[in-house]
């Protein structure tokens, strides 16, 4: 076939990208199925059991955690080298819905490395990591959802943070990482975050949170943090927040952290929408992000489809990012905006430069609220080398003003207007 390229022109897509076979079960080393061990689908909770089963399977050279039909409840699990995890058809993984059963440890999260809860998830360290199988991962979130607005409503301006709760997924300093095929769901915050990680696949997954009759808070479906060679195909995203989030690192000076860094390589095709904040969102921490390509996706009910968020706080450099292929509905096709929550400039008595530049949005067919929800902010960031092209849009408002843009380039653009 011919070679493809990155958004830049010049990075070819790896052959990597696109081999797509999953590991068999049978290719994953000896089978640890947890009711061969007494660890049974009795109501009780396994979290002891099941990770002194990883540790077993760690020291006799490896295998395979099997969970087979039935739900078996667990709190945190830290999988170790050459350990995975495979989830049985009709098998469900639920997690805790207590946070003492997520303990404290050295994380990453929001941007920051701090102490904070484990996921139920764990992997570091753990090259070539696979969890797949035709099962389910549940979070089991309702819990702390409710917690949490109850919290804001009690105060407005508590963090996303102040109200304890676990990821689903964490995997960190890890390469050849595979996640295939399961349904991952109902996580109490963020769904799958990947950190410093290379060569990542999430593979045919279906990830899900809902926006009723509780709105699960910051349950991002992806969230790749300073990762490189990461390929998202085949997914059903329905998450009540953002789909796809680039993060790397936040505050006035994270480009100088040794902790933060760019998200590059990216490749995001053949992918379903359900309801979500953002398809592709930059931001709210991340400092570069470089040759981000999304091709081929249906949305079904998304609010962004672009999402450039720029912090007053942090410098951020966006380049090279491209939407192709897009059908379906959003309220808004192209946003970018300041982005102020939780702003903190931690002394520093100038406001950090940010430049979005080499953005391209090709071959759409879109309804929408706004086609072009693009705020100048020019003592904030510069933005430049915009390209809209080929994309029918039916839109309520939202003309194409490129006042906030240099040089921007529009190439056989239909956009009518449509009552909603």
């Amino acid at each position: 076939m011919d070679t493809e390229y990155f958004p830049d022109g010049v990075t070819p897509i790896d052959g990597w990208f696109y081999d797509l076979r999953v590991p068999e079960l049978s290719g994953l080393g000896r089978k640890y199925v947890l009711t061969d061990y007494d660890i049974l689908d009795d109501g009780r909770l396994h979290t002891e059991e099941i990770q002194r089963l990883i540790d077993l399977a760690a020291e006799s050279g490896g295998g395979v955690i099997v969970v087979p039909r039935g739900t078996y409840r667990t709190g945190a699990l830290f999988f170790k080298p050459g350990v995975h995890l495979y989830v049985e058809d009709g098998g469900v993984l639920r997690g805790s819905d207590d946070p003492a059963d997520y303990p404290l440890r050295k994380t990453r999260i929001e941007g920051e490395t701090c102490r904070y809860f484990s996921a139920l998830i764990n992997a570091d360290g753990a090259d070539g990591f696979t969890m797949c199988g035709p099962g389910t991962v549940d979070g089991n979130g309702m819990r702390s959802w409710r917690a949490f607005r109850l919290r804001r409503m009690w105060n407005p301006d508590c963090t996303n943070k102040d109200e304890q709760r676990p990821r689903l997924v964490y995997v960190s300093n890890s390469r050849d990482v595979t996640v295939a095929g399961l349904r991952l769901q109902n996580s109490h915050f963020w769904t799958t975050h990947f950190y410093k990680c290379q060569r990542v696949k999430l593979l045919g997954c279906s990830i899900y949170s809902p926006a009723s009759p509780v709105r699960a808070p910051s349950t991002d479906a992806v969230d790749l943090d300073v990762c490189s060679d990461v390929l998202i195909k085949n997914c059903r995203m329905e998450v009540n927040d953002d789909a796809v989030v680039l993060k790397g690192g936040k505050g006035p000076w994270a480009d100088e952290d040794p902790d933060n860094g760019a998200n590059q390589r990216i490749l995001v095709e053949d992918c379903v929408y359900g309801f979500c904040h953002g398809c592709l969102t930059c931001g709210s921490e991340s400092v570069h992000d470089k040759n981000i390509l999304v091709r081929r996706i249906r949305v079904l009910d998304g609010n962004n489809l672009l999402w450039l968020k720029l912090r007053p706080d942090t410098p951020q450099h966006y380049e090279h990012i491209a939407v192709e292929g897009a059908e379906g509905k959003v309220r808004n096709f192209l946003t970018v905006r300041p982005w102020t929550q939780f702003f903190d400039l931690k002394g520093r008595t100038d406001k950090p430069k940010s430049l979005a530049e080499h953005i391209t949005l090709r071959d759409c067919r879109v309804k929408c609220d706004t086609f072009f929800n693009v705020e100048p902010s020019p003592e904030q960031y510069t933005l430049r080398d915009f390209t809209l092209e080929d994309l029918r849009i039916l839109a309520r408002s939202g003309p194409i003003d490129g006042s906030a843009i240099e040089n921007l380039t529009v190439n056989r653009v239909t956009a009518e207007s449509a009552d909603q």
